[in-house]
């Protein structure tokens, strides 16, 4: 009598060990299958620093790379944090041929899409930009099922039309020297030649103008 009851309960554990096989069985299916499933993140690249002038149209350039076909489901979103700002305001939005711009911000009406997602193209220009325009822009976009990305951002210094030159001069010396011997020391010059650059383009024109109205004094008398 006490064989069967040890031949049964060797039967139970057989069964057991079949059934607690199956979850395992389970596990190594969706771990197969995880695997099988690769997600790559969408590279967003967008200069670091640009100049406008004020009054003017600003393009704001933003490309990006994706392994994955670009489909209806794509995205972008700007969004924008204020010269001195520690928050970020959303204020656009692009998806299946359509945009969405935001409410209640501080360039409403002023947005246009001028990008082609087809082209991996996520740029957007702003019209007639102001001085309170200064910060930091950013641009982010996704391509499901590549969602994993780092936003791109463009810190903009919106300046004096008569100050531009002087900041693309600027900005080109920046471009040849950066990798020189000199680069680091022309880092520090160039951060105190754009805080105090203003100032010194201001000081010039006033100067040149005050000139001007000496020749013509001059000439008059």
């Amino acid at each position: 009598m006490r064989a069967p009851r040890g031949g049964g309960g060797g039967w139970k554990m057989a069964a057991g060990g079949g059934s607690a096989g199956r979850p395992c069985a389970a596990w190594l299916l969706i771990a197969a299958a995880l695997t099988a499933v690769q997600v790559s993140a969408v590279e967003v690249n967008t200069p670091e620093e640009m100049f406008v002038e004020n009054g003017t149209d600003a393009k704001l350039p933003c490309t990006f790379t994706s392994v994955e076909v670009i489909s209806s489901a794509a995205s972008v979103s700007w969004s924008f944090q204020p010269e001195g700002a520690a928050t970020r305001i959303s204020f656009f939005y692009y998806s299946n041929g359509k945009s969405y711009p935001g409410k209640d911000i501080p360039f409403k009406d002023r947005i246009t899409w001028a990008g082609d997602l087809n082209k991996k193209d996520a740029s957007i220009t702003i019209s007639n930009m102001q001085f309170r325009d200064n910060g930091t822009y950013i641009c982010d976009v996704k391509n499901p099922p590549d969602i994993v990305v780092k936003p791109g951002e463009i810190r903009v210094r919106v300046v004096e039309k008569d100050l531009h030159a002087g900041f693309s001069i600027l900005g080109h010396l920046e471009e040849n020297l950066s990798d020189s011997k000199w680069g680091p020391v022309f880092e520090t010059l160039l951060t105190i030649g754009k805080d105090t650059a203003p100032l010194v383009f201001r000081f010039l024109g006033r100067l040149k103008v005050g000139f001007q109205a000496f020749l013509i004094g001059c000439n008059s008398s």
